[in-house]
């Protein structure tokens, strides 16, 4: 019974103590495993948090970016329609250019602008195969209409995001594309900027391999118990990371599972976050090719990456502690129980007193107390068993400490995955860090634009402010940063600038101009604020954006100037041309008065003023037909030297004793192709002009020189308009007079305008050389003298010869000693003016030609497939219908070769486009001016004889 006792005691506490520390050794691994499972799992999960953040942030920024592209596009339209228009340029041409512009802008991986009008035709592409292109039928693969769904979307919400199907420009393959779209009701079309979703993906998936490359150097080195090991897997079965070459990167569909007789992947994918481990049977690194070791694998499920982590630990390696341990305390309990068996034959003397100790000792050990010892030293069975229960014991406590040592070094092992991990996070860090270099690199870039760029947030702090915008508001980059707006700008800007400001807060993109003065003087800024908004569509700063437009005003301002002296030479010259027929009408008649009716002298005292003032308005009508530029020029190389030689001498006499001309002309001077005789008007007008603000004499210089105005040429900004690039002569007449006020500066091109007393002068002198100058393709430049000297300075910058030939189709009032011979003396009159008409038909007659009229080119035409016979023909140049004079005088040369043609006129758009003779004779004319420019004829009496006429 005693050995039944013992033999009971020691088997209770075999199953009651070995199972359960197998169980807790065996959970305790498999703990371990579960740990280093969720750690990774844990650390892919951020990784994805972190991918999936730089997804938003990628969209975003692609998102503002194409906003952006489309505010500077719309700024861009705004300010070329704007002085497109300023200048005059028809609305056509500044479309065609705003278009041709926007279809070279490209941003991005050659990613562009497109714009269509509402009824699907895209205006503005840069690809060929869909510019001007009308995109109503156009579809996708799927057969959805693009633009036209776009356009009535965007009309109906004014802007918005739109995801479909495009190809790229050097491509013809259609993939994803994404586009921001913006509607112009203004202009009748929507622009849109897109970009492809292929450009992000691969950004997105370029960071997806970064974080498997990232998991699996912190992979590489964990193992769980002994030979167990972490893998990754996805969806589709393919192997991710395996620690195990032969299977790393392969699609591991087709292995199967030795117990289902599934494959393995779909068995593990269904254990996926089950909290279960999966059980199967591998094979073994030691013996490959035999499936039949057992293995568990817990498998977590990465729904962000579609990624499957698994565990995998054989089952052998997770008991072998516990094994190892129950052995060790099996053969402790057989010593036990031999002792035991052999105490019991001597129970009766030793049993009594031994067993109260062990069992105190026993009691002692079940409350923990592993140092408890029996106390017992005897040389006997009962002091053996003492002495084994004392060294059973002790081993346990071995054991235990030889756990608690596995223990610490698995948590050791653990703390070197946590330090792993940690590399990781460095390694996210680092990318951080080269995402500090790119900021930097773009505010380099934003340091070097030619604009003022700050960015300040909701509460009117400056975040970020250019070299620019800090150079012109005196600020250092260490002090602007987090200064509030109101110090920056000073409190008078601030004022002007918050209504554009409240304008922002509400969405706005308030665009307007401010004055500054920067470097010690005035500038002109175009101003722009850009709302940034928040995820919640809410203003969280603004974005301000200043160019400096002074030299575009100014430009402005110049053209403004020129449009008004073409609009008054438009008006000029019209007035000039009606007034030169009326002075025609008065001289004509009262030459015919005065030939044809025998006068007193007292009569004659009457008429001949009103003749002589009749030649003064038309010389004054002349002088407004130069400042119209619509005279008729006689363009010819000239010499300068030459010219200016001969007008020397012309004008010695004339000029007071105590004003001294001198003139310096340049050797090599080129020769100018202008009218001789007006240049000498122009020159002679200037001097004179000098001479009478010279009442006290001085010095009068004439300056010739040659002039290379190309792009980076001061000069260019400083006459009446910008001068085109290219060899010029400048004539430049200086004085030591009173110079110019402003008003005479301001107004000096202006006829009529003169600063002399009433009577002194007409003021046409300027003008007229203003127009001349203008006509003849130069540019001219009035200024006082800036040489710390008084007086004024004209400069004439005229054009050279180039390959000019000189034109004489015309034969302009001179004396004709040539015979015409004609079988009728029938002369065609075409003129517009009634009384005119009149008068010219009674000097025609006058000089025994025969005479029919037209009232204007097309009755003339009508008349002349009629005429069998013409003598020649006098037309008027400018009437009213769809034919002018020099058509008409074609018409006659066709018809009639032999007949002489004269063209009157009181002003010439341009030169006459004929290749035949012409005598041009201007109005107004009296009748010897008409009889010089008829040809001679030569008629035949009814008897034979030749009369002709001188």
């Amino acid at each position: 019974m005693l050995m039944v006792l013992i033999g009971s005691i020691f088997g209770s506490i075999y199953w009651f103590t070995v199972p359960l520390i197998k169980d807790n050794v065996f959970s305790l691994e498999l703990h371990a495993n579960r740990q280093v499972l969720n750690i990774v799992y844990d650390l892919a999960n951020r990784m994805y948090a972190s991918t999936e953040t730089y997804v938003d942030t990628t969209l975003k920024s692609h998102e503002q970016r194409l906003g952006s592209i489309l505010n500077v596009t719309e700024n861009f339209i705004e300010t070329t329609l704007d002085k497109g228009r300023k200048q005059g340029i028809p609305e056509e041409q500044i479309w065609a250019t705003i278009f041709s512009e926007l279809r070279q802008f490209n941003f991005g991986n050659n990613d562009y602008l497109w714009i269509a009008d509402y009824n699907a035709q895209l205006i503005s592409h840069p690809s060929d195969r869909f510019h001007q292109r009308d995109m109503s039928d156009f579809s996708d693969p799927t057969g959805t209409r693009i633009i036209p769904d776009i356009i009535q979307s965007v009309k109906g919400q004014g802007e918005g995001f739109y995801k479909y199907k495009w190809s790229r420009l050097d491509s013809t393959d259609v993939i994803d594309k994404y586009s921001y779209v913006r509607n112009y009701p203004e202009w009748n079309f929507v622009i849109g900027a897109g970009v492809y979703i292929e450009d992000i993906e691969q950004e997105v998936e370029a960071q997806k391999q970064q974080a498997i490359l990232e998991i699996n150097k912190a992979l590489e080195n964990v193992t769980i118990a002994q030979n167990g090991y972490l893998f990754v897997f996805d969806a589709a079965g393919n192997m991710l990371f395996h620690p195990n070459p032969n299977i790393h990167g392969i699609n591991f569909k087709r292995l199967l599972n030795p117990v289902t007789q599934n494959p393995i992947y779909l068995d593990l994918i269904q254990a996926a976050d089950s909290g279960e481990e999966l059980y199967y049977k591998w094979d073994r690194p030691d013996d490959q090719g035999q499936y039949i070791y057992e293995k568990l694998s817990l498998v977590r499920h990465l729904s962000g990456f579609d990624w499957y982590i698994s565990s995998s630990v054989y089952l052998d390696d997770l008991k072998a502690s516990s094994v190892q341990l129950s052995q060790r305390i099996m053969a402790m309990g057989l010593l036990g129980l031999i002792a035991a068996i052999g105490a019991a034959f001597l129970f009766a003397e030793w049993l009594t007193t031994p067993i109260k100790k062990l069992s105190l000792t026993a009691y002692k050990i079940s409350r923990g107390n592993l140092s408890a010892k029996t106390g017992i030293n005897r040389n006997d069975e009962i002091g053996s068993l003492a002495e084994s229960f004392d060294l059973m014991v002790d081993r346990l406590k071995d054991n235990i400490d030889t756990l608690n040592v596995r223990v610490k070094s698995r948590t050791r092992e653990l703390s070197e995955s946590n330090v792993q991990l940690l590399q990781a996070v460095d390694s996210l860090e680092k990318t951080q860090t080269e995402l500090k270099i790119v900021e930097r690199r773009q505010r380099m870039i934003l340091d070097a634009l030619p604009a003022q760029i700050a960015y300040f947030d909701s509460q009117l702090n400056i975040v970020f402010a250019n070299e620019k915008y800090r150079e012109v508001f005196h600020q250092s980059e260490g002090d602007i940063q987090g200064k509030a707006l109101v110090d920056v700008l000073g409190q008078e800007m601030y004022q002007t600038i918050c209504p554009y400001i409240d304008q922002a807060k509400k969405g706005e993109h308030p665009v307007y101009e401010y004055r500054l003065q920067y470097q010690g003087k005035e500038i002109i800024t175009r101003r722009t604020l850009i709302p940034f908004l928040d995820d919640k569509n809410e203003v969280n700063g603004f974005l301000t954006l200043s160019i400096d437009i002074t030299h575009e005003r100014e430009a402005e301002r110049r053209m403004a100037e020129a449009s008004k002296m073409k609009a008054v030479g438009q008006m000029s010259g019209g007035l000039a041309h009606d007034f030169n027929n009326l002075l025609s009408i008065i001289l004509g008649n009262l030459m015919q008065l005065q030939n044809h009716y025998s006068m007193d002298g007292g009569q004659l005292a009457y008429l001949t003023p009103a003749i002589r003032a009749t030649r003064r308005g038309a010389d004054m009508t002349k002088r407004l037909l130069a400042f119209a530029r619509k005279q008729p020029l006689q363009p010819s190389s000239v010499k300068p030297e030459t010219l200016i030689g001969e007008l020397i001498d012309l004008l010695v006499a004339p000029l007071p004793e105590n004003i001294r001309l001198h003139t310096q002309i340049h050797s090599n001077v080129p020769n100018v192709y202008v009218d001789a005789a007006q240049l000498e008007d122009a020159l002679v007008n200037l001097v004179l002009n000098s001479a009478d603000a010279m009442p006290s004499g001085g010095e009068l210089r004439l300056l010739v020189t040659s002039i290379q105005a190309d792009s980076t040429c001061i000069l260019k900004a400083t006459f009446d308009e910008t001068v085109e690039p290219g060899t010029y002569v400048m004539i430049s007449v200086l004085d030591e007079g009173t110079g110019f006020s402003e008003e005479a500066l301001s107004k000096a091109y202006e006829p009529f305008f003169t600063t002399k007393s009433v009577g002194a002068g007409s003021g046409l002198g300027l003008s007229m050389v203003y127009g001349f100058v203008k006509q003849s393709k130069g540019y001219l430049r009035i200024q006082n003298r800036h040489d710390n000297s008084l007086g004024a300075r004209v400069d004439l910058l005229l054009p050279i010869t180039t390959d000019h030939t000189d034109r004489k189709a015309i034969t302009e009032s001179v004396d004709n000693t040539l015979t015409h011979s004609s079988d009728t003396n029938l002369v065609l009159l075409v003129e517009d003016n009634a009384d005119l008409r009149k008068l010219v038909r009674q000097q025609l007659m006058d000089s025994d030609y025969s005479v029919i009229e037209a009232g204007n080119g097309d009755e003339a035409l009508a008349m002349l497939t009629g005429l069998e016979q013409l003598a020649g023909v006098v037309s008027d140049v400018v009437m009213p219908g769809e034919t002018d004079g020099y058509q008409v005088a074609s018409a006659v040369n066709v018809c009639h070769p032999q007949a002489f043609i004269i063209l009157m006129t009181g002003y010439t758009e341009s030169e006459p486009p004929v290749d035949f003779n012409i005598s041009l004779l201007h109005k107004p004319f009296d009748p010897q001016a008409l009889r010089r420019v008829l040809p001679n004829r030569m008629n035949k009496n009814n008897n034979g004889v030749v009369y002709e006429r001188i």
